[in-house]
């Protein structure tokens, strides 16, 4: 087998990006282009993300941005094995442009088209950036998202627990958002606290303890709403203060649940080679700290993709859609676009198979 050379389109949110990344036989890579065109201030006077606003911005940018890509790569679509693009799930506006212009671009170059999950490029993009052999166990914080997966192989995902509620992106956000924080509510949260007393509140730690590896976070959003309100008018430094509750409190349950994850794993008799967290949390240097020394008392090393590639980015999705290829997954230009896609099956299920037959 000889190297791949694949272009990869993201649109999902209110990133556009493209990139283009070679992946050579022995499942190594590299990433030779990664362009992000950021939308954060079209949004931030909104408070969040508005679809139609991003579905535009997408249209407008888009093909200067998979330009670049090409042009930064050094590369032509004549040199290119294959385009990939999210196909969902996301913002179904921002991932309708993406793949009509990847089936564009597919159909006029003469190439392969691969429709990529957007959660499985997160759950790839370790493989990318650290080699991580399979299995390994995910933690997968992306968005409106938080899962944790056994992979065992492409495709081939099974969901061990996740959230009953809110994910832990989306309490990040709330919690900003109700406590005067700009938009994106994650990044100035962590900002915040790192000039707060963590041990000022005695917040919830939902779940904390359970055998299952389930998240619930609606009881902690919940009790920073009520600690500020009793305290309110709040200072500077109270909000500082309960960020770094809130955020010590959030980082002491995802320890506990991965270290539950981690014992499911095993009993299923799939020994991790790695705990892989992804996802825009995944940026969040408290819950690195935690996960690196929760990996080394299990026997198994941490491995995250650097900030740039925690977020949304075309890397990810060209890197997926390239292990694809690898395989011989390729799809017809009338797949779908999706709102909703998920990654794995449940635990109590049987273990996936091929993406292209599991992951609708």
């Amino acid at each position: 087998m000889s190297d791949l050379l694949l272009l990869g389109i993201e649109t999902t949110c209110d990133e556009t990006a493209a990139a283009v990344i070679r992946r050579h036989p022995d499942a190594s890579g590299e990433i030779l282009s990664n362009v992000i065109l950021s939308q954060i201030a079209d949004h931030a006077e909104y408070g969040g993300v508005v679809p139609e606003i991003a579905a535009r911005a997408h249209v407008e940018v888009l093909d200067e941005v998979v330009a670049q890509a090409l042009s930064e790569a050094g590369v032509t679509l004549a040199d290119l094995d294959g385009i990939a693009a999210s196909a969902g799930p996301g913002l179904i506006g921002g991932v309708i442009v993406g793949l009509t212009t990847a089936k564009a671009i597919a159909l006029a170059a003469h190439k392969p088209l691969i429709a990529v999950n957007h959660l499985e490029a997160h759950a790839l993009t370790a493989r990318l950036t650290d080699s991580v052999p399979f299995p390994y166990l995910l933690l997968l914080v992306s968005g409106g998202h938080t899962q944790l997966v056994c992979v065992t192989g492409i495709g081939q995902y099974v969901k061990l627990g996740g959230t009953i509620d809110d994910a832990i992106g989306e309490a990040f956000d709330k919690v900003a958002k109700m406590l005067g924080l700009p938009y994106p509510g994650g990044p100035a949260v962590e900002n915040a606290a790192v000039r707060g007393n963590a041990e000022r509140f005695a917040l919830p730690r939902p779940m904390l303890g359970r055998r299952e590896p389930d998240f619930s976070l609606s009881g902690l959003k919940t009790a920073v709403r009520q600690e500020a309100m009793r305290i309110a008018p709040l200072s500077e430094q109270d909000v500082a203060d309960l960020c770094a509750s809130f955020q010590h409190a959030i980082v002491e349950v995802i320890a506990d649940r991965v270290r539950a994850a981690l014992r499911l794993m095993r009993e299923r008799g799939e020994k991790p080679n790695a705990l892989v967290l992804a996802g825009g949390v995944g940026a969040n240097e408290a819950v690195r700290r935690t996960l690196q020394k929760v990996a080394a008392d299990a026997g198994t090393r941490l491995a995250v993709p650097p900030p740039a590639l925690c977020t949304d980015n075309g890397a990810m999705i060209a890197w997926a859609g390239a292990e694809r290829l690898a395989l011989g997954l390729v799809d017809d230009l009338d797949v779908p676009p999706r709102a909703r896609w998920p990654l794995a099956e449940p635990a109590a299920a049987p273990a996936a198979g091929p993406a292209s037959e599991s992951t609708d």
